[in-house]
């Protein structure tokens, strides 16, 4: 298909969606990641892996401090900040592509755009927090807004749908429309079908083989499938041994119409959604 493209003017950064697929290098920056564990809780740690990231291809970098993964739970404001402030704010300096802050909490992405973000992703679509519709509005920055059934703590407990697009895509234009009656710029919203996030594995199989169904929102599509557990599933493979699984969802995505593919290896994915793109572009 011939993705729509789009031009994203936040206050600090643009961003070109469409001629190319941006890939968003994921940092986890918490002890309890269902993808990476406590591999870049550090500080030092998290700020190497932005640099190498960026250096591999990356043309974006997610930075959270609270795990998303099934059943967690949340992680306090005093303790998402001392985790993820000083990492944006190192990061905003040695790199040269815009930094997104993963967060739910209006105060921790109030002080990651004070540190140099420029994005903010949130996974609750502005429901967790009602003032994060304020800085997000005041800041002028893209903004993700994801689809999830209830919380991380509750989402993947018997996930149903009597019509997972249409439910999935009516959701998404609510979120939108809430979004601009608060003051958001619509063309600074992204979408996100939250894979993972309240489905089953074939919930999100379906979900990436209709991905171009969310189109008719009008707005860029975020796709995050990298190491999951339905890869796992289908698989029949370990977190660790999930890349190659994961590039193919990757793939399948752009070539159904994704514009952003958030990801945690950047080197070898780069390639292989260069080539995807020029297939999808010829």
């Amino acid at each position: 298909m011939n993705r729509e493209r789009f031009t994203i003017r936040g206050s600090n950064c643009t961003l070109e969606l469409g001629n190319r697929s941006l890939l968003m290098g994921t940092i986890n920056v918490t002890p309890d990641s269902f993808s990476d564990g406590d591999q870049f809780y550090l500080k030092d740690r998290a700020i190497q892996q932005g640099e190498r990231l960026a250096t591999e291809g990356a043309d974006l970098l997610d930075v959270g401090g609270e795990s998303t993964r099934p059943f967690s739970r949340p992680v306090p404001l005093e303790e998402e900040l001392r985790r993820v402030i000083p990492v944006v704010s190192e990061l905003a300096k040695r790199v040269s592509i815009p930094i997104s802050i993963d967060t739910c909490k209006t105060v921790v992405a109030r002080a990651a755009l004070d540190a140099g973000a420029t994005i903010i992703n949130d996974i609750s679509a502005l429901r967790f927090d009602p003032e994060m519709i304020q800085v997000a509005a005041a800041a002028e920055v893209p903004l993700v807004l994801m689809h999830m059934r209830g919380s991380p703590r509750t989402m993947q407990v018997e996930p149903r749908y009597d019509s997972l697009l249409s439910e999935v895509i009516a959701f998404l234009e609510e979120r939108i429309q809430f979004a601009c009656a608060g003051g958001v710029a619509r063309e600074r919203i992204i979408v996100d079908p939250g894979i993972g996030f309240g489905k089953t594995v074939t919930h999100n199989l379906l979900l990436i083989q209709h991905l171009d169904a969310l189109a008719t929102l009008g707005q860029p599509i975020l796709l995050g499938t990298s190491r999951k557990a339905f890869i796992g599933a289908v698989l029949g493979k370990e977190v660790t041994e999930r890349e190659p699984g994961s590039w193919a969802t990757v793939c399948a995505g752009i070539i159904n119409g994704a514009h952003i593919l958030r990801v945690h290896e950047v080197s070898t994915c780069r390639q292989l959604v260069d080539m995807t793109d020029a297939i999808v572009n010829a």
